[in-house]
């Protein structure tokens, strides 16, 4: 008997074992101790390298007041509340958060009620009367109180709920990443419009210098000094640059527009004002952290993992499927001739019940389903491990385009200074008919490129700060300044 017993108690360990979810196993990635290209190994707190810990929910703190820019701020608060597409995801977390409680709702007894009437006649047959038999119409009233519930022998309900939890996480985090690119995309537009502002200001400050020369030389044609070949060219020049402007201006507009869809506008009500990207050496030094802290931080990731956690619980719910399922049921009441009587002890009803059921013949159903489901895992976590590939790519992207434009920066800084003197130069030269025209118009053709070169790169510099920003998840602070802005919308 004790053997018997002894048995018994294996065989069920080893059936419900066998139909449970395997326990998660946390894929291994080989994460890099630093990013090649931070020039700061230790994260911003001095904290040496740990091992990541699943905290997508912490707060992502409100990185862009960073910037010092009253704008800036205004416009991703505006964005928040209003885009269209954060409206999306926000909607797709109540349905999975829905889902979820769909789910958990298994776990406890269903009980219902039932009232209603019914009016028949039966055949004599069906009595046991001779046939011809004249049978009365019958109306017959009922109530009854109901329940339900699913006994969960192999976990089929457990990793339900596991896995429809999954889901619900796996949405919730893809909502903070959607959160997360909306407010980088408003600032990297902002940070566009601005940089196209400084470039359009400069190209004005070139129409002026070409106006100039148009006038001086045209007083010099005037007086006999010089050819209409000088002229002509000086006119050339004026056409063209204010063509440029002209043409730049057709990117703002486009850039304006991309802004008012982000914050949720039509684009007819929304106008930015002018406000030049100054100088970009005021942006915030972003601190890059450890690379491990990424898997903590990237919303994206999150979601990837949370994929995987409800990949692996549906195996569970397919390998259940294979095995018996319990369920009982109660059901308590009346039934009488007359609705007054259906409550009445003479009228009473009840009726329990246990149904045990299991497959016997599927045609291989369940087992494909197993097998799909173990199939799924695997292309999670290969998602989860392209996606970890992926952010750590962007975050180094990112750190050498910050380190390579601050370079070309520095250079083009010194170029400016020596594009000036050189231009002011042969603005002397020219006056004192010591050099010709084109002498002075390739100075000033360099000029202009040169500082709309620097102008480029103060633009290229802010939109990579914020990628950075982006890439590393969102979820950084730190005290900085930087310009403040005048653009506003109305």
């Amino acid at each position: 008997m004790k053997t018997t017993i002894t048995v018994s108690a294996l065989l069920a360990a080893l059936l419900l074992s066998a139909c449970a979810a395997p326990e998660f196993k946390q894929p291994v990635i080989d994460i890099p101790v630093a990013y090649k290209e931070a020039a700061v190994q230790t994260a911003a707190d001095g904290s040496q390298w740990k091992q990541a810990q699943a905290a997508e929910a912490q707060p992502r703190g409100a990185w862009w007041l960073a910037f010092n820019d009253s704008a800036l701020n205004a416009l991703i608060d505006e964005a928040t509340r209003n885009n269209a597409n954060l409206a999306v995801a926000a909607a797709r977390v109540k349905q999975a958060r829905a889902i979820a409680g769909i789910a958990e709702a298994d776990r406890v007894p269903q009980v219902g009620v039932a009232v209603g009437a019914q009016r028949g006649r039966s055949s004599p047959t069906e009595l046991g009367l001779p046939a011809g038999t004249p049978v009365a119409p019958q109306t017959t009233y009922a109530a009854h109180l109901t329940a339900s519930y699913e006994v969960d022998l192999f976990g089929r309900v457990s990793s339900n709920v596991a896995a429809a939890r999954g889901d619900a996480a796996t949405v919730e985090a893809n909502y903070r990443s959607v959160l997360l690119a909306l407010q980088a995309d408003v600032a990297q537009t902002y940070f566009r419009l601005r940089a196209t502002d400084a470039e359009l200001e400069t190209l004005a400050r070139t129409v002026q210098t070409r106006e100039e020369n148009v006038q001086i030389n045209q007083r010099r044609f005037d007086l006999g000094d010089i050819g209409e070949f000088d002229l002509s060219r000086a006119r050339t020049e004026l056409s063209t640059t204010r063509a440029d402007a002209i043409g730049l201006q057709r990117q703002r507009a486009t850039t304006e527009h991309a802004l008012a869809v982000l914050l949720g506008k039509p684009a007819a009500s929304f106008t930015a004002g002018a406000s030049p990207l100054l100088d970009s050496a005021l942006m915030p030094a972003i601190p890059a952290g450890l690379p491990s802290t990424l898997l903590e931080r990237r919303p994206d990731i999150a979601a990837a993992q949370r994929t995987m956690e409800a990949s692996n619980a549906r195996i569970g719910v397919a390998r259940a499927a294979m095995f018996p399922a319990l369920n009982l049921s109660a059901a308590g009441g009346g039934v009488a001739g007359a609705f007054p009587d259906v409550f009445k002890m003479t009228g009473r009803s009840w009726l329990l019940g246990a149904l045990l059921s299991a497959p016997l013949i599927d045609g291989g159903r369940n087992r494909a389903n197993v097998t799909r489901s173990e199939a799924a895992l695997e292309e999670s976590v290969a998602a989860y491990r392209q996606s970890v590939l992926v952010a750590f790519s962007e975050v180094e992207d990112n750190l050498a385009g910050l380190r390579i434009l601050a370079g070309q920066t520095a250079q083009i800084d010194d170029a400016v200074v020596s594009a000036r003197r050189s231009a002011d130069l042969a603005r002397k030269l020219y006056d004192a008919g010591r050099t010709s025209y084109l002498e002075l118009l390739d100075a000033q053709r360099n000029l202009a490129a040169v500082e709309r070169s620097a102008v480029q790169l103060r633009g290229n510099r802010a939109i990579t700060t914020v990628a950075l920003v982006r890439a590393l998840g969102g979820g950084w602070d730190a005290p900085a300044t930087s310009q403040p802005a005048t653009l506003a919308s109305r």
